[in-house]
């Protein structure tokens, strides 16, 4: 009776297996319908490589949610293009959770692309507070902040030391400063992104809003910018151009060729978010150590800079948005954004970290950047943004270039505006 018993222990060893898978499947089961499992995250090319070391420590502590990283180009019109189409495709998009654009949200939001958030899963009392209107649309959440941006104006101190000046804080004084400290010493007096692309939708916006004006208003139903704050602010950009200050080169820039040139030793002044500078001081840099920040200057004083920075969303078809929620969660909790920080050289949204008195010795500009984020406004909310946007690179282009004067670009764009607002 020996094969019995041993037929007996065989059949109890497979009962246990079989009980195992049971259970095994019921739990992937009830994980699947309380939202959690597997997930890929959208972004644009992370240029610093920091993203990828924070997804392993998730996947390391939810090895049934881990996350794939899938990189898009970190052109922002080229990865919006991309996410666009899968968001178009229905259930049969490929991403679950988008680190979008901050001024994406209102776009994505009236198409029906990302879903609603609950306020109380997020910790966004921590933020810094002129962050989270960038995440809402119609006054609901539909992102959760991520990172933030506000451009400054970097300079070299050590030029500026020698001749005895301080950084300039008027347009007047950024001006005469190009004109004729930048000669002496060889260099560019001032440049920004002026290829037509975002970045230049981003630096006329700034103009526009740093002389008091303003491009839309009513999340996008109101077209404001014929205004004589809008013709001065595209003004004071287009006569750097013409009288040489800004060098034409500068119409090829987008933010890393702008960065270059800055980081190379060619360039007075920049404009460009806060990742230039702290590029532009590790070692090797040219210009290592002579270097300064400042806000942006306006005509009176300081400017208004453009609130960058990008969002955490959920598609409308994500698999798992329970998984998804607490991803987010995960990258917007303080150990982890203090790392978005020190691995990637992007802004915090948690206002706590630009007090930290180690994190400010490392990174010296972080007061300027937390009193410009403060002070910086979104670009045009609209359902419509990346036409938005389009108009107001070719426009403003033209005005750069000496094609139409500012008065002529201002009162087409405020048409082309009110052609998109109406639709």
């Amino acid at each position: 009776m020996r094969w019995i018993r041993t037929a007996g222990r065989g059949l109890l060893v497979l009962v246990v297996i079989m009980a195992g898978y049971v259970a095994s499947g019921a739990r992937a089961d009830e994980a699947a319908r309380d939202g959690r499992g597997p997930l890929t995250l959208a972004t644009a090319g992370d240029l610093t490589g920091y993203l990828g070391p924070l997804l392993q420590g998730w996947n390391r502590t939810h090895p049934g949610e881990r996350v794939t990283l899938v990189e898009l180009p970190d052109s922002a019109d080229e990865t919006h293009a991309q996410m666009t189409t899968d968001l178009r495709g229905g259930d049969r998009g490929r991403f679950d959770v988008l680190n979008i654009d901050v001024d994406w949200t209102s776009e994505f939001a009236a198409a029906g692309w990302i879903r609603p958030l609950p306020r109380d899963r997020f910790p966004l009392a921590g933020f810094l507070p002129p962050v989270v209107d960038t995440a809402t649309y119609d006054g609901r959440l539909y992102a959760v902040p991520y990172v933030t941006n506000a451009g400054l104006l970097l300079y070299r101190k050590d030029v500026l030391a020698k001749e005895g000046v301080p950084p300039p804080r008027t347009w007047a004084e950024l001006e005469h400063a190009a004109k004729t400290i930048a000669p002496k010493y060889g260099l560019g007096g001032y440049a920004g992104q002026f290829l037509p692309y975002e970045g230049l939708t981003v630096n006329a916006a700034e103009a526009v809003y740093s002389a008091g004006g303003t491009i839309l208003g009513g999340e996008g139903t109101r077209v404001t910018v014929d205004s004589a704050a809008a013709r001065e602010g595209i003004g004071f950009l287009a006569r750097g151009i013409r009288e040489g200050w800004i060098p034409e080169r500068a119409l090829t820039y987008k933010e890393e060729e702008s960065k270059q040139a800055f980081q190379d030793g060619r360039l007075l002044f920049l404009r460009n978010w806060p990742y230039a500078y702290a590029v532009a001081s590790e070692p090797g840099s040219k210009v290592a150590g002579k270097i300064g920040a400042v806000p942006l200057p306006g005509p009176d004083g300081p400017g208004t800079s453009v609130l960058g920075g990008s969002n955490l969303a959920v598609t409308t078809h994500a698999r798992h948005p329970d998984s998804a929620a607490r991803l987010i969660a995960y990258l917007t909790s303080a150990p982890v954004q203090r790392q978005v920080l020190t691995r990637g050289a992007l802004p915090p949204v948690r206002a706590e970290l630009y007090e930290d008195p180690a994190l400010v010795r490392r990174f010296p500009y972080l007061p300027t950047l937390r009193t410009a984020v403060l002070t910086a406004r979104p670009r045009p909310k609209s359902p419509h943004y990346d036409q938005v946007s389009l108009a107001v690179q070719a426009v403003v282009q033209d005005a750069l270039t000496g094609r139409e004067t500012p008065g002529q670009v201002v009162r087409r764009l405020a048409r082309e505006l009110d052609a998109i607002a109406r639709r």
